[in-house]
């Protein structure tokens, strides 16, 4: 079983996720605002993070942006805002999932039960992908680049290691939100984000890839480099 962090300033909703969650085996911390939070992930460490968006100290979202850049711990959000854009917005800014409220205790366990999942599959004991300059250890979670180690969230660990254990074939948006982000819609939006932060952190552009290369109205696909950066082909 997990330990959950319930970030939610309702105490009403709040006991009873506390109460659901503890009967189901997990356990479970709560805190009423963003700042107790950003303090418990800091200093305490969870399995898992469900952050209501109307806090009374910070915008939910604000404080969802402040908690990926101190972990990749995953977090579900709960929220009354239903507007797909919002929904986008959030996962673009690193939400593993969302609930839109209100829900029943079945569907947030399921919810959690599938997070939980992705975030440790971490592949087969031992088994690395290769590709070029390019080494994936899937058992670590660790990804170099010509011996340079790259600091990779999650999500962008995810995404490259999915393209890279299919080099050369063309996968689309579409498997690529059903298999890496297990969101059954979405826009190319979300995946552009995405491609577009992984491409800069291996240090090409979409106009000049060397790795991951964009299909117009395909998809995209992860290649060996002809040559090294700044070498000509012989």
């Amino acid at each position: 079983m997990a330990t959950v962090l319930v970030v939610e300033d309702d105490p009403f909703v709040r006991s009873a996720l506390i109460r659901h969650l503890s009967d189901a085996g997990h356990a479970v911390r709560s805190v009423g605002t963003a700042l107790e939070a950003l303090r418990e992930v800091a200093q305490v460490g969870c399995d898992l993070v469900i952050l209501d968006l109307g806090l009374p100290d910070l915008d939910g979202g604000e404080a969802l942006k402040m908690i990926r850049g101190l972990t990749d711990t995953p977090v579900i959000i709960s929220t009354a805002r239903d507007e797909e854009s919002e929904i986008i917005r959030l996962l673009n800014d690193g939400a593993d999932d969302y609930l839109v409220k209100p829900f029943s205790v079945e569907h947030l366990t399921a919810r959690m039960a599938a997070v939980l999942r992705r975030a440790g599959s971490a592949g087969p004991t031992g088994q690395l992908l290769q590709t070029g300059g390019l080494r994936i250890d899937l058992q670590r979670r660790e990804a170099t680049l010509d011996g340079r180690e790259l600091d990779l969230t999650r999500r962008e660990f995810d995404l490259l290691a999915y393209l890279a254990a299919r080099p050369g074939v063309v996968v689309s948006r579409r498997e690529l939100l059903a298999e890496v982000w297990r969101q059954p819609y979405g826009t190319d939006q979300t995946i552009d984000v995405h491609l577009s932060w992984l491409r800069r952190k291996l240090g090409e552009t979409a106009s000049q890839p060397r790795y991951l290369h964009t299909v117009r109205g395909v998809g995209v696909r992860l290649d060996v480099p002809a040559t090294a950066p700044g070498e000509d082909a012989r």
